[in-house]
């Protein structure tokens, strides 16, 4: 039963409920405000929500890259300090009026390393005088044939040096280092000839244009320089000691996973599958490699690095590298196939294949202490020696392979009690399906040895043209020990002179006709490039 009831002057419905109390009635127009209210309130909540997100985000990427703050903090310097030049009478009358070309320059130049604004400053400078000397050129040469030929000339100039400079574009040695300043050459010519048929001063146009130009390119370069400098050159060093030991982790990781060995250890606490998985910003690294080694390029000397520091050949231990994590990445997809060799090859190679990975890891890992410190080593030639004598014994223990296994099986003969029955050893001879993994395996690990071989001759050029000084042997104080067999000598004294690790023909000539790994690691590698 419904009863209405006046309320400090509004209507009021009520129903009454069997249970003797009473519930209000809201009319339609309220709860479609409360709708209102709501979907506003939802809608406010989730933008300040998102907005909340976001600077969470930017907070941690500025914790995490703190470089990337500091780039953003000196452009706001450059632009702070450009500005006085429209702000102050004195300065902004000084270069004609036209401050904000040198606004616009400082916002177009600046970049986050020094390389690379080195690189936009001189582009951008020298486009600039060579694009206004030859367009007063042109244009004298344009007033002096009389006002029938002049738009003839300029039009006819504009049309050859832009065609020719916008080609020149294309050429890979200009494309690499000049490009900014052939399109700065276009617009510059373009811009002063143009104009100056118009304008009478064209003079004063062409020197209030490089004016302006050279104070925001000064202005960029002594920003970039003094206040907290990114180098672009040691940007794409450590980025080089890092992937060296990615790569290590990296085949550690592998052929543990492969032969189940719960020993071995890795330099952070992050799980063994992502440091497996490192080999993969190696191949993705190419770009950033070039890039970085183009802007170190421009560098002047800096830190441990002189004047012309050879950067080109960080691009051929990059390529190096790559060629190895190819090796890796199919190691890694023979490791996960469906398809695995049996548990007694596995175990008769566990031990020679585990030995030739922990010297090729030692090998990269050396090489990281030879970038890091700048120095030569004198144990990086043991350590390689060591690798290939690995490989010797492991194509020797391919050669040990028997033709069958002898494992135990039940006699099938009759026998009045069960406890009767003999144990006899049965001959198990292993099927090419058996053999095919276990043989693509120990392949790829001979080849990613001669590949980390290469590395190292890489490393060992660069060392020899950025002149590394030899380190000191802290261990060559300490007192060797005596009781060296001569067979450990004569050990020795084989790895030393041993050769490249080179796939034995005898062992996987048959392997390989049947199942073509070298093929599956070129067709990586044609994928990837």
């Amino acid at each position: 039963m419904a009863n209405a009831k006046q309320v400090s002057g509004k209507l009021e419905w009520r129903i009454n409920v069997p249970d003797g109390t009473s519930n209000v009635i809201v009319p339609e127009s309220d709860q479609l405000v409360n709708k209102a209210w709501l979907w506003l309130k939802g809608l406010l909540c989730g933008l300040v929500l998102k907005i909340w997100r976001f600077l969470y985000k930017a907070w941690n990427l500025g914790v995490a890259e703190p470089k990337k703050v500091i780039h953003g903090v000196k452009v706001g310097l450059s632009l702070l300090l450009v500005s006085f030049f429209y702000y102050m009478r004195p300065l902004y009358e000084g270069v004609g009026g036209n401050a904000m070309w040198a606004v616009m320059t400082v916002v177009v130049v600046f970049e986050s390393t020094v390389g690379a604004t080195l690189c936009k400053c001189i582009n951008r400078a020298t486009g600039t005088f060579l694009a206004g000397s030859l367009a007063l050129g042109v244009q004298w040469i344009a007033n002096k044939s009389g006002e029938t030929f002049e738009p003839i000339i300029i039009g006819i100039s504009v049309f050859l040096l832009a065609s020719a400079t916008t080609f020149s574009r294309f050429i890979p040695s200009v494309k690499t280092r000049f490009d900014y300043g052939a399109m700065i050459f276009i617009l510059t010519f373009s811009l002063v000839t143009v104009s100056g048929y118009r304008v009478d001063r064209l003079f004063e146009l062409a020197y209030q244009r490089l004016s302006t130009v050279a104070i925001g390119t000064s202005l960029c370069i002594f920003i970039t320089m003094v206040f907290c400098p990114i180098w672009a050159g040691s940007g794409l060093h450590d980025l080089i000691v890092c992937n060296l030991e990615k790569l290590a982790d990296s085949l550690d990781g592998c052929v543990g996973e492969c032969f189940k060995d719960n020993k071995t250890k890795f330099g952070t606490e992050e799980g063994p599958s992502k440091r497996m998985q490192g080999y993969k910003c190696v191949l993705n690294s190419k770009a950033t490699e070039e890039v970085m080694a183009n802007f170190a390029r421009w560098e002047p000397a800096h830190g441990r690095f002189n004047f012309r520091h050879p950067w080109k050949q960080y691009l051929k231990i990059g390529a190096s590298m790559r060629n190895c994590a190819y090796c890796i990445e199919a190691l890694n997809s023979c490791i996960n196939s469906e398809i695995q060799a049996p548990d007694y090859l596995k175990k008769h190679l566990s031990d020679v294949c585990m030995l030739l990975s922990t010297n090729s890891s030692e090998v990269l890992k050396e090489l990281v202490i030879i970038m890091k410190t700048l120095t030569k080593s004198s144990k990086i030639e043991l350590l390689i020696g060591e690798m290939n004598f690995a490989v010797q014994k492991l194509q020797d223990s391919l050669n040990s392979v028997p033709n069958s296994f002898i494992g135990p099986t039940v006699s099938t003969l009759q026998a009045p009690n069960e406890a009767n029955r003999e144990t006899i050893p049965k001959t198990a001879i292993p099927s090419l399906m058996d053999v095919f993994p276990m043989a693509s395996l120990v392949y790829l690990l001979i080849q990613i040895a001669a590949r980390i071989e290469g590395i190292a001759d890489a490393v060992d050029q660069l060392a020899g043209l950025a002149e590394f000084k030899l380190a000191k042997d802290e261990n060559s104080k300490q007192k060797k020990p005596t009781n060296k067999s001569t067979s450990d000598k004569q050990d020795h004294e084989a790895m030393k002179t041993s050769p490249k690790p080179i796939v034995d023909p005898l062992i996987f000539s048959k392997w390989n006709s049947f199942f073509p790994v070298e093929e599956v690691v070129s067709d990586l590698e044609g994928t990837r490039t």
